[in-house]
């Protein structure tokens, strides 16, 4: 365990110095590390039955002749499934019920080759790192035949010192991806999850069982001067007068033994070159950390509350020799943001009446899930159409949901530009059957590992909002959310107050004594931030969306992270994706309703007397349904505040063709019509003023 510690421990520092060095370098004196992106490499795709592969593959060569699969085209980031697609060996997982006909993808082992250009390793006194920002999920790395290391974590980077397993020229890079685990889904037994990949790829009330594999984030080679000086563990926090633009900016790292003889130049700039701080000192203050205060910036706002100023932070390390050895630089942006309590709220409850720059406000948002299952062949064009739409609709922030994956750096850097504010979560969600924690020693260690990657990549976006331990976890019987006193909540808190203490952290979601919105309990101040309900709650008798604003408008939540209403997507929609299936009944009498079929309502379509021919008038009804329960819910929780501190719809967007799901913006990104209610709450701040004037 102990060894294990600080091998991963080496990655994770690695993995900071690398990862700055791509932004550029210094115009007095170069670098001395070179950076590689092996997306441009010829990379191919083998697939074998379970380790076939060890009898059969010619590392050499590159060439097997027992596999199944050869020479298939690869891009990197991307899944195996995405390849397989692009060759025709499959289907569209995305068309009918093909999804189930490429679950033999997980019983194979994959291998993803490529040839390193000599001319990249050309200088033979230098190391030569090979980092892997996102594998998912196991597997082997090999150089020229020979291991030289294994990952099992989607959660975290790897990287690898490839330079002893080099060669004068011909070099190979193999990496091998085993079978995944057989099951991680929705339904199950949360204590007994030991495994570190996204869960909801197998399937949830949201999509069906598509396990990608594959290498979800960038790949670098770096080859760098095996003496040069470093620093790690960057801490890059900021903060500002909440009254007027007065910047705080606080740095701390630990410089290895070379570093200490060096100086760091620290320059802080705006987005069109004003500088705002240029001073040099001595590397090795920075181990006990730097504060500048009284900086004249402009303060960054959330989405509708004014703009999103950025700025660029250069840290830039040189050697006692005065070359440069190390370049750091973060885009970040100076607010400050204060947790204050809802109205009403007894004096032992969590605050949840968010304020930024002295401005308390509605969080309007929705839950992220990953956009796609196979998350690995994402564009940033994909990111920015999306987002856009949740800004323009008035969204000022989202909650990343704990059972995907830890997002790709776009989402982060177009949130900052946006305005929108992140709820993040952990990994770790509930399971249905039992929803407690892992508490072994093991996994405790692992996700403390993955906590502390999570906070050192993220902590220095403004748009980073609080830390999450996950979704839905509860104590042994579901009697109540998780607290921190669970010894895996604990630890992953430790990291958070340890690396990050600008930020609140909360135990999971929801959290406080209830885990529902329960009428039952209203007027006890015991709702602090609840989930549900999904779907209405009443549907009976006629007059039931009286009783639906009724039940909203007494609610007494403090926060609601999780509640939705389900609306059919378009029929247009449903014709381009049911593949040879017939799309009536509605029902799970149908196979292709039945694939996914949490929030089909097509007996309450029925009870109301409605046509079971007319396809059209369903989809009209659910989205009317869904329009009418989802904007009342919304608007009762906004004009509670501040009251309530809080609104987050469950869920944004498909992730899969769903016919019927309680996403507001379907699979292909066109609004399903709830939106135009809900953008016209959102747009409206009106309330701000009351609130003001109150």
């Amino acid at each position: 365990m102990k060894n294990r510690f600080y091998n991963l421990l080496s990655v994770l520092l690695i993995y900071q110095m690398s990862f700055s060095l791509l932004f550029g370098q210094s115009q007095h004196s170069p670098v001395p590390v070179q950076s590689h992106d092996t997306s441009v490499l010829d990379w191919k795709l083998w697939g074998y039955r379970p380790n076939y592969w060890k009898m059969d593959f010619d590392f050499e060569k590159l060439s097997g002749k027992w596999a199944e699969y050869a020479e298939i085209d690869f891009n990197i980031p991307g899944s195996v499934q995405m390849a397989l697609k692009n060759a025709s060996v499959i289907e569209d997982w995305n068309i009918g019920l093909n999804s189930k006909d490429i679950e033999w993808i997980e019983n194979r082992h994959w291998l993803i080759t490529a040839r390193i250009p000599d001319e990249w390793i050309a200088d033979k006194e230098k190391q030569i790192l090979l980092e892997c920002r996102g594998l998912d999920f196991k597997g082997i790395v090999y150089v020229n035949g020979r291991e030289i290391g294994q990952f099992d974590n989607a959660f975290i980077p790897y990287t690898f010192d490839i330079t002893e397993n080099l060669k004068e020229n011909n070099n190979s890079i193999v990496f091998v991806f085993e079978c995944p685990p057989a099951y991680l889904g929705q339904i199950g037994y949360t204590s007994q999850v030991k495994d570190w990949k996204p869960r909801f790829n197998y399937g949830w009330d949201w999509v069906p069982r598509i396990v990608q594999t594959g290498i979800w984030d960038d790949v670098y080679l770096y080859v760098k001067d095996k003496n040069t000086a470093s620093l790690s563990s960057i801490q890059v926090l900021t903060d500002v007068d909440k009254r007027d633009d007065k910047g705080r900016l606080s740095i701390k790292a630990e410089p290895d033994n070379r570093a200490l003889k060096g100086s760091v130049k620290v320059e802080l700039t705006s987005l069109d070159g004003e500088n705002i701080l240029s001073e040099t000192l001595s590397a090795n203050k920075l181990s006990s950390g730097i504060l500048w205060d009284n900086l004249i910036v402009k303060r960054w706002y959330p989405n509708g509350l004014g703009d999103q100023v950025l700025y660029t932070l250069n840290l830039i390390l040189y050697d006692e020799n005065d070359v440069i050895a190390q370049q750091n630089t973060y885009r970040i942006g100076f607010r400050n943001l204060e947790w204050l309590p809802t109205k009403g709220a007894p004096a032992n409850a969590d605050h949840w009446l968010c304020s930024v720059n002295n401005q308390s406000f509605f969080l309007q948002g929705i839950n992220w899930t990953p956009i796609r299952p196979n998350f690995a062949d994402l564009t940033q064009l994909d990111y920015q159409k999306l987002l856009k739409s949740y800004k323009n609709m008035g969204v000022n922030a989202i909650r990343i949901w704990g059972g995907g994956f830890p997002e790709k750096d776009w989402l982060y850097d177009i949130c900052d530009e946006m305005g929108i504010l992140i709820w993040q979560d952990f990994p770790l969600s509930s399971s249905g059957l039992e929803n407690y924690p892992p508490d072994g020693e093991k996994e405790i260690y692992e996700i403390t590992e993955i906590a502390r990657h999570y906070v050192t990549r993220l902590e220095h976006h403004p748009s980073l909002m609080l830390w999450c331990g996950g979704n839905e976890l509860y104590q042994k019987g579901d009697v109540a959310p998780i607290t921190d006193t669970h010894k895996m909540i604990a630890a992953i808190k430790q990291v958070v107050k340890s690396l990050d203490p600008t930020r609140k952290f909360v135990p999971g979601s929801p959290s406080g004594p209830t885990i529902s919105n329960d009428p039952s309990l209203y007027s006890q101040a015991v709702s602090w931030d609840v989930h549900g309900p999904w779907k209405l709650p009443f549907t009976q008798p006629s007059n039931y969306m009286e009783l639906v604003k009724n039940y909203w408008t007494k609610s007494d939540a403090m926060m609601h992270s999780e509640a939705g209403v389900p609306g059919a997507m378009s029929v247009e929609m449903m014709k381009k994706y049911k593949g040879k299936y017939e799309l009536l009944p509605a029902s799970t009498d149908n196979p292709l309703w039945r694939n996914v079929n949490w929030w089909i309502q097509w007996n309450e379509y029925l009870s109301e007397g409605k046509s079971p021919d007319n396809l059209k008038e369903y989809v009209a009804w659910s989205q009317q349904r869904q329009a009418d329960g989802l904007s009342t819910a919304v608007k009762a929780a906004k004009n509670r505040f501040p009251g309530c501190g809080g609104f987050f719809i469950w869920m944004g967007h498909d992730s899969f063709p769903c016919m019927e799901n309680t996403s507001i913006i379907d699979f292909e990104g066109n609004p399903k019509p709830v939106v135009n209610k809900l953008s016209k709450i959102f747009n409206d701040n009106t309330y701000l003023k009351q609130h003001e004037n109150n």
